[in-house]
């Protein structure tokens, strides 16, 4: 195996398999800002390649096996599958080639303060409530974000700073590649376990992460497994946030405003440090603006700077993304597909005074559609109405014989069809002036919340 130091070190020109990737992009701008000759491929035309083309990057559409010519060092994003014809004649050939997660630990080795945002739930939230708070402070960061900040209209930026901030994804253990000074754990919380098999084996898989770590671990000090992971990691700062006043960020004087949005004081150890009203609602983004405020500070931010950039922080794409107003009927997007995503994000919806909230959900891989059947079931009886899609497998077989019908059976009124055209048209024809629409999910759910907006607006 080809050592990626040396290898990126020496080369001359960087060839990007999946280049049009949201994980994928970010990496080619950093190393593109850093002066490496890069080129790459993808099959479908987006707003992604644009931007990458204008930065210079010559772009090939479609993956064919002479694409990779001319280069000495090929990186692959974990979207393309063996038997792809570019992908095949990159590992066939004498060229070393990397997986987007190494090539990603790589780039995060040579920035002395890396702060890596991992957990279950709220990574791209989080990142991107971080990168605006050190915007804002000052601090000129680098970051990969797992969803498109609206500050910057990308999923990275580059920074002329020594700070990088980027969501450490857990899936197949991807986050222990990276080399962070500062590991930040949100939650842990059973998901991929398809992949990790048992809790403790999730646990221990963070436990890893945050001993990565050189200077600091700040934690959700009132997460239970969270506590389990961080147990005995040692010569390091330790930083907890939560809403226990035993954490050394807590929340306290909660109150709601307009029904899920919040306002709330910022205590550190006992002092209070300001006020602050959120812009994105729910009980979960107050734990995340305290991640956030921990993060910016620990890396040199003024607490005031914080308050401004959270509080004119309007979230992250996909993440209870409002796409508008379209006669009389909001429409939100956001990627939740795991439960406990679901639910905090739909309790926050029906706060907010519709007088119909409609779930438009996608659930995602068949092993956590099956493995979360009935926590699926609990969540989706919240909204007032819920429609489903069929189950998108992604990279999975459906092994385990479970099918949308399925969850429709358990959930009273609910209905499910098997395209988004169908889901787009049903939703249409019953939602009224002054509901709301969510579409849910981590697919290609977003579709559906465009198809219903472009004949609303007809």
């Amino acid at each position: 195996m080809a050592d990626i130091s040396k290898v990126l070190k020496n080369a001359e020109r960087i060839h990007f398999i999946g280049i049009g990737g949201s994980g994928m992009c970010p990496l080619a701008e950093i190393l593109h800002a850093k002066g490496y000759s890069l080129q790459g491929s993808d099959n479908n035309e987006s707003s992604i390649l644009e931007r990458i083309r204008n930065m210079g990057i010559p772009v090939m559409m479609g993956q064919r096996a002479e694409n990779i010519n001319g280069a000495d060092m090929i990186v692959y994003s974990a979207a393309i599958q063996r038997g792809n014809p570019e992908l095949e004649a990159a590992l066939n050939s004498d060229i070393p080639c990397f997986t987007r997660a190494e090539l990603f630990g790589e780039v995060t080795r040579h920035f002395e303060n890396c702060v890596g945002i991992c957990g279950t739930h709220g990574k791209t939230t989080t990142t991107s409530m971080t990168v605006q708070t050190m915007l804002e402070a000052g601090l000129d960061p680098s970051a990969v974000i797992g969803g498109k900040l609206p500050l910057t209209n990308s999923y990275g930026r580059v920074g002329n700073s020594e700070t990088i901030v980027c969501e450490a994804c857990e899936y197949v253990d991807t986050f222990l590649h990276l080399y962070p000074n500062v590991a930040v754990i949100l939650n842990i919380d059973e998901d991929h376990m398809e992949y990790f098999k048992t809790l403790d084996n999730l646990i221990l898989s963070f436990h890893k992460f945050a001993a990565l770590a050189k200077s600091a671990v700040i934690y959700n000090g009132d997460d239970a497994n969270t506590l389990k992971a961080v147990e005995g990691i040692e010569g390091k700062a330790l930083i907890s946030f939560g809403f226990c006043d035993t954490n050394d960020f807590y929340a306290a004087n909660i109150q709601e405003v307009d029904g899920a949005y919040t306002r709330f004081d910022i205590i550190y150890r006992g002092e209070k440090l300001g006020n602050i009203r959120l812009s994105v609602p729910g009980r979960h983004n107050i734990l995340n603006a305290l991640a956030a405020v921990a993060c910016a500070t620990y890396s040199g931010a003024e607490f005031k700077d914080c308050i401004k950039g959270l509080e004119e922080f309007k979230g992250a794409g996909r993440r209870f993304e409002h796409l508008g107003t379209h006669k009389g009927i909001d429409i939100i997007d956001d990627y939740a597909h795991h439960p406990a995503e679901l639910k905090v994000t739909l309790e926050a919806a029906m706060k907010l005074g519709y007088k119909t909230v409609w779930a438009v959900f996608q659930p995602f891989t068949y092993s956590r559609t099956a493995m979360h059947f009935d926590e699926f079931v609990e969540v989706l009886k919240i909204p007032d109405r819920c429609v489903m899609t069929e189950i998108m497998g992604s990279r999975e077989t459906n092994t385990y014989n479970i099918y949308t019908s399925q969850l429709a059976e358990k959930i009273p009124g609910s209905v499910w069809f098997n395209t988004q055209r169908e889901v787009a048209d049903y939703v249409l024809g019953h939602a009224q002036p002054g509901d709301l629409i969510i579409t849910l999910g981590c697919g290609d759910i977003y579709k559906t919340a465009h198809m219903i907006i472009e004949e609303l607006d007809k």
